[in-house]
């Protein structure tokens, strides 16, 4: 186990989504605690993003303030580009920097995917995906202008395993993790550091799909501030690159994506009847392989076609 410095955030500038409660409220507050001047973010939406109210982000800033930091609140909607724009430049104008971006805000419509409309699947993409895509690409000429950035997006289990009644919500997260594998390539050389939190905690949220006994169990067990230290992490000047961390109950983990060996077979053999065949021994999980980059996979695994 290597050593590193205290994480700190003095003379920085945070933004955090969905920020007026929760997760994102703990993260904020984590955040001015270390010194960063912090941007609460929340829309004040009910748990389906219907609703708006300014009072929840304006309730964190005043924490923060009366704490002895620095804080500005934003009601902007994530998934509106302009609203975002305008947050951004509002920073700007303000601080004269973006260091940290949080992408947290999020709401659920959950139905079975037979039973859900169109307009329910789109809404949550709009402000899982689309909304992270708006902030990210509010702040990314600005971090590259830096030559710092540190970006974290926001994934989960639902995305990662599936949820029964989640089509909509787990698409949304599982597409945040190709969006952070190909904007950790594009972010890299300008100092830009982007990654994933797969958080499991007590929220609003959560309790909207749980039972009782399940949200007695997790309010005790699974809290928002076991996740925060994740997260600052991923905020950090050590942060890694590409990584995507799941935190949850005070156990922090991470999570791959991996390929089996798989089988080469003869032009002839391969066939939709062979590949059954042969299912077990591609299936093989003692032979899984994680790949860096496209061009290492491509390397590694078409090496074969140079002997042919």
């Amino acid at each position: 186990m290597r050593t590193i410095d205290q994480v700190r955030f003095d003379g920085r500038v945070a933004l955090v989504t969905g920020a007026g409660a929760g997760l994102g409220r703990d993260y904020a507050l984590a955040l001015a605690q270390r010194g960063a001047k912090v941007v609460v973010n929340d829309l004040g939406a009910n748990l389906d993003g219907r609703g708006r109210s300014s009072q929840s982000a304006e309730s964190v800033v005043a924490e923060i303030v009366a704490a002895g930091g620095e804080a500005l609140a934003s009601g902007a909607n994530v998934a509106d580009e302009q609203e975002v724009a305008q947050m951004v430049a509002s920073v700007r104008e303000r601080w004269g920097r973006i260091d940290v971006l949080i992408n947290n805000a999020g709401i659920i419509r959950d139905r079975s995917f037979q039973k859900m409309t169109r307009a329910e699947f789109s809404s949550v993409l709009d402000v899982h995906l689309m909304g992270s895509v708006n902030t990210t690409a509010a702040v990314w000429s600005l971090m590259r202008q830096q030559g710092y950035g540190r970006v974290v997006l926001t994934t989960s289990i639902s995305g990662l395993y599936g949820n029964f009644g989640q089509a909509n919500y787990s698409a949304a997260k599982m597409a945040l993790i190709g969006l952070m594998n190909t904007l950790q390539i594009e972010g890299r050389k300008y100092g830009i550091h982007v990654n994933t939190i797969s958080p499991g905690a007590y929220t609003r949220m959560a309790d909207s799909v749980i039972d009782a006994n399940q949200a007695q169990l997790m309010a005790q067990n699974m809290k928002c501030q076991h996740v925060t230290p994740a997260v600052i992490y991923l905020c950090g000047e050590p942060a890694p690159q590409a990584a995507v961390l799941l935190a949850s109950g005070r156990v922090v983990s991470r999570v791959y994506i991996a390929e089996t060996e798989g089988v080469l077979m003869e032009e002839e053999q391969l066939t939709p009847e062979s590949i059954g065949e042969h299912f077990q021994r591609i299936s093989d999980v003692g032979s899984l392989r994680l790949y860096g980059s496209i061009e290492e996979r491509d390397r590694i695994r078409f090496s074969h076609l140079k002997r042919l």
